[in-house]
């Protein structure tokens, strides 16, 4: 199942049992030989890299085998499997933070998603999950400028409550050129600017790699540059956002020895598909090798 299929699918409920869950944790990873690992990049995945068969016990499993940490955007009722396993949530999936076309740039969506924040910062900080995903939303005619006040508006209204909880909104930077024609935050001066203007240490950028490779180019720079304003890195090989070997355009070791050099301690997560006959393990496995510097 893809990534995107799951942007919505959150509940709203506090997972009972979590701390059950936690209480199996050493035992279960305990029995899983990893890898020996460099560590510099804290590594992560979402779910599309495993391919349409595993459960998520199965890619919990595997990940954990791998020596990887976190596990992106799944939903509070599967966070007891992902700790028993050793790995933390490391995104809250969409829902409190819009969707991609429907989300922070326009004001007739803020009361709900205002209701919908605030609770799940709170079952974030609960359940040690320190990002929540959230969206500019699409254009539909709207002028980037007035989309960008709204979506300070907004954050500006839930800082305080992040900061206090200590859970950073990332808002994703995605490319309207082949995937998400129309998304408002598709050049990373936008968002930058956005940042600025809210300015607080839980409001952060989800610098997805693959998009920004499409809009902008010029990864290394752009996050050298723009690094106080990243939260959180994704990965994906492009074209085609499959794996990110050599059959792709961009060299990811050179990109991740960049972010291991600025200091960077929060997650990296695989977020790519692998391509037809590729073996989903042995393609996630080529992946963490490659960006282990």
């Amino acid at each position: 199942m893809r990534r995107r299929e799951f942007l919505g699918a959150v509940t709203a409920s506090i997972v009972a049992g979590s701390t059950a869950g936690t209480a199996q944790s050493a035992s279960a990873t305990q029995s899983i030989p990893t890898p020996v690992r460099k560590g510099r990049i804290k590594q992560g995945v979402t779910r599309g890299v495993f391919g349409r068969g595993p459960s998520i016990e199965d890619g919990c499993r595997e990940a954990a085998r791998l020596g990887v940490k976190g596990f992106d955007l799944i939903g509070p009722d599967d966070w007891p499997t992902l700790k028993k396993y050793g790995l933390v949530p490391s995104m809250y999936p969409g829902g409190p933070g819009g969707t991609i076309p429907v989300a922070l740039n326009r004001k007739e969506n803020h009361e709900r998603l205002l209701g919908l924040m605030h609770p799940a910062i709170d079952q974030a900080a609960t359940n040690g999950v320190p990002n929540i995903i959230t969206f500019s939303g699409n254009r539909n005619g709207m002028a980037d400028t007035e989309g960008a006040d709204n979506c300070v508006a907004f954050l500006n209204q839930i800082k305080a409550h992040a900061e206090d909880k200590q859970v950073t909104i990332c808002m994703e930077y995605l490319n309207s050129k082949v995937n998400h024609k129309d998304y408002m935050f598709d050049h990373i001066a936008w968002g930058v600017d956005v940042m600025k203007r809210v300015n607080s240490p839980r409001v952060k950028i989800l610098y997805d790699i693959y998009h920004a490779q499409i809009m902008d180019g010029d990864i290394v720079r752009n996050i050298r540059d723009n690094f106080q304003w990243i939260g959180h890195f994704h990965t994906g090989g492009n074209p085609g956002r499959h794996e990110i070997d050599e059959t792709n355009e961009l060299n990811y070791r050179f990109v991740m020895q960049a972010i291991a050099d600025l200091g960077y301690t929060g997650f990296v997560s695989h977020e790519y598909s692998p391509s037809q006959g590729n073996d989903p393990i042995a393609t996630l496995e080529k992946a963490i090798e490659i960006c282990d510097v």
